[in-house]
Parts: C-alpha cells; sequence; structure tokens
C-alpha cells in the first residue's frame, strides 16, 4: 500500500474517536495489550515521562521536550490529536516520523491488526512506541489520548508521571464528576513512580493524594511552587504549564539539565518541535489568533486572554464538535463580537445550522457558513486593521485554517 492508502485504512478499520466520538471508545486494555505482547513489549525498551490531565498536555508535553532536546537528549515525542498531518504525532526532536516508517509498519503487522480488530488510536500507539524503541530515544514524551487508566498510553511504566489538571471533559467516558474524572486521570500513576500535578484543585487534590499513597508515589504540586519562566508559547494560560514543565525537570532522575537548558527549551518550544494552534498568531492587520482550547476551562482561559488585546472589533470564526456541551462554553464567549458560525470537516461536527441556533440563545449573532474555510475567509473579508479575527472551538476547526 501506498501512504495514502495505509492512511485511509487506518481511518477506515474502526471508527476512531477523533471523528466518531463515543462509538470509538474502548474501555479496557485488551488490544494494545495483546499488540505489546506482538512487539516483543517494545514499550519497555525505552524511557518515558507520561502526560495526562483535561487542558495544558499538549503544551507541556512539547516544553518538556523541548527542554530535554536543549540539554542534548533524543527526545521522542507523541501527541494527539494532530492538525494537519498524522506524521505530527510521532516525532523525534522535533522531526516527524516519514511517511515510509508509517507505511512499512503497517503492512508488517496488518494482518494482526486486522485479525484482532485494533482501533486506530491502538495501532498509532504501537506504532509510536516502536520507532522510539528502534530509533534508541533517550526518553519519549507520551501525552494520553483521553483519560488515563484506559487509554492505551497507559502500559509505558515512566519515569515520572504528570496530570495538568481536572476539568469537565469527556464526561461520557470519564464521569460527570470532577473526582470521577481525576480518578480516571489518576490511573497513569504507577507504583513507586513520583507523579506532578500541575493544578491543586480543591475538588479533586484528595484523589490524588490517596492514589499516589497507594502506590508509594512521591506527590508534587506545581502550582505550589514560584518557579517564573518565560516561554515562546504565547498566553497567560502557559505559565501553569510552564510551571509544570519545570517541576517535572527538576523531579526527574537520572538526566542531567542545566538552569539555561531549561531557560532555552522554553523559549524555543515552536522551534524545537514545531507545536502549532497555541495562542498562535497567523498574520497581522487584522490580526489573526487561533487556538486549539475546546472546553469549557480551556476556552475560559484563551477568552479572558482574548479580552486583553486591543481592536475595534472582534470577530469570532466558531465551529464546535456535536458532543461539547454548548450551554457549558457558548455563555463564555463576548457578545459584542461578530460571528461567523461553521461546522468542523469531520463526521461528529455539529452543523453550522444547530450551532447557530443555540447560539441565539446566548445572544451571540451571527451568520453560518458551509465550510471552515468560507467562514474565516468572510471574516478576513469584514475585519479591519484594527479588528481581530479569532478562530477556535475546536482542534479541527483550527486545523483548517493553518
Amino acid at each position: 500500500m501506498t501512504y495514502k492508502e495505509t492512511l485511509t485504512w487506518m481511518f477506515s478499520q474502526l471508527p476512531m474517536y477523533q471523528k466518531e466520538g463515543k462509538t470509538a471508545f474502548k474501555k479496557d486494555l485488551t488490544n494494545i495489550l495483546a499488540f505489546s505482547k506482538e512487539l516483543d513489549h517494545i514499550e519497555n525498551k525505552f524511557k518515558s515521562i507520561h502526560v495526562g490531565g483535561t487542558n495544558g498536555k499538549g503544551s507541556t508535553s512539547h516544553m518538556l521536550a523541548s527542554i530535554l532536546q536543549e540539554a542534548g537528549y533524543k527526545v521522542g515525542l507523541y501527541t494527539s490529536p494532530h492538525l494537519k498531518n498524522f506524521t505530527e504525532r510521532i516525532r523525534i526532536n522535533g522531526d516527524e516520523i516519514s511517511k515510509e516508517k508509517v507505511t512499512s509498519f503497517i503492512a508488517k503487522h496488518k494482518t494482526f491488526l486486522e485479525t484482532e480488530q485494533l482501533s486506530f488510536f491502538e495501532m498509532t500507539v504501537g506504532l509510536a512506541f516502536d520507532y522510539f524503541a528502534n530509533e534508541k530515544v533517550d526518553i519519549a514524551i507520551i501525552e494520553v489520548g483521553l483519560g488515563g487508566r484506559l487509554d492505551s498510553t497507559n502500559i509505558i511504566t515512566p519515569e515520572i508521571s504528570v496530570i495538568t489538571n481536572i476539568g469537565l471533559d469527556h464526561t461520557q467516558f470519564l464521569g460527570e464528576t470532577l473526582p470521577e474524572i481525576a480518578f480516571e486521570k489518576a490511573g497513569i500513576i504507577k507504583n513507586d513512580i513520583p507523579v506532578v500535578i500541575g493544578e491543586k484543585q480543591d475538588a479533586v487534590k484528595s484523589v490524588f493524594i490517596e492514589k499516589a499513597k497507594s502506590t508509594n508515589s512521591e506527590l508534587f504540586f506545581a502550582s505550589d511552587s514560584i518557579l517564573d519562566y518565560k516561554s515562546d508559547l504565547l498566553g497567560d494560560y502557559q505559565q501553569k504549564n510552564t510551571k509544570t514543565a519545570v517541576l517535572t525537570i527538576q523531579k526527574l532522575k537520572g538526566f542531567t539539565v542545566s538552569e539555561e537548558n531549561i531557560k532555552n527549551g522554553l523559549l524555543n518550544v515552536v522551534k524545537n518541535t514545531n507545536l502549532k494552534g497555541r495562542w498562535q498568531i497567523l498574520q497581522n492587520d487584522p490580526k489573526v489568533i487561533c487556538d486549539t482550547a475546546h472546553n469549557k476551562e480551556g476556552l475560559e482561559i484563551v477568552l479572558h486572554q482574548l479580552k486583553k488585546e486591543e481592536f475595534t472589533k472582534l470577530h469570532i470564526v466558531l465551529g464546535v464538535v456535536s458532543d461539547k456541551k454548548l450551554e457549558e462554553v457558548l455563555p463564555l464567549f463576548p457578545k459584542s463580537a461578530i460571528y461567523y458560525f461553521c461546522k468542523p470537516d469531520i463526521p461528529r461536527g455539529l452543523s453550522e445550522e444547530e450551532l447557530q441556533a443555540k447560539a441565539i440563545n446566548f445572544d451571540l449573532i451571527g451568520k453560518k457558513y458551509a465550510s471552515v474555510k468560507i467562514a474565516y475567509k468572510n471574516a478576513l473579508m469584514n475585519a479591519n486593521q484594527q479588528d481581530i479575527v479569532y478562530v477556535g472551538g475546536s482542534t479541527f476547526v483550527v486545523a483548517e485554517i493553518i
């Protein structure tokens, strides 16, 4: 199969959460454990840092990778979802896995993958772990896909575990309350492995304390620290992720990282890891900002940041997925903005008609458009040089305009 045919096959084997939602979610690790055995327990052949949480886990993962790269280490980075290309999910020192590696791995294991009916995410995790082991990385930063306890990445035993924060996202899978969700996220905490929690939240801190006690794990809260570092990732909200990344590096054993490595790593995240979509400024006059924040907690922070910007008018290109709790996120958006409602081009995207109808209930007024690109084009046409265009609501909306 060609690379394009390989990806088409991977995407079509079984529904994947990124596209389909709840129907793609699996409630056990049976498949990935079977694949691990097939791959001769490849996850044990490289060192790792496991990063989970509701918001900020992607940015934190990229920060960790950048710092360790600055220290001279060969660093694997596994994240999801991708914005433009599948190969973004698997990188070493910022370079994406080659299309040839993807094609040859799938071809080699295709019979097993078909017979065992592995999901898109499970086969991708196996691909990443196999690549990192064969390329002999010094360490790999592994971002949790969804939840933690039952996530396919949770077969690793990392050097240190990281949980950024807890918010009400993916409640159809992880639970309706913060403690229930925290319990699932805490599932990545392993016996005798230290864990860094990004934010000490009253509603869930006891969940982590109890879990850490049961696993005999040293527990650290990054929000307790007075660390103050600057990053090239824009947006005030990145300060929390910066604290989490720095404390994780400080508690990581067996690796030599200097203060200069930390500073340079945080100032060169985009250059070192090619991160996109986090308060990314696409142009000026008019200024265009995009951000992948998509749940209540993430959008609260990003929209607060947006209020600090100076503009004459604010134009918001907005699209969401169908399982989003609109009654929680729509009230966060400013009523004074001009809206361009659209549907991300995936099966679980919410139609522009339904989004517009729901938005009117919260006094968010605007027109609907047949696609993200058409909505974005109209926003740019209508905006003056002193205006701001914000694009967001979903990772998939941002992916279509970057």
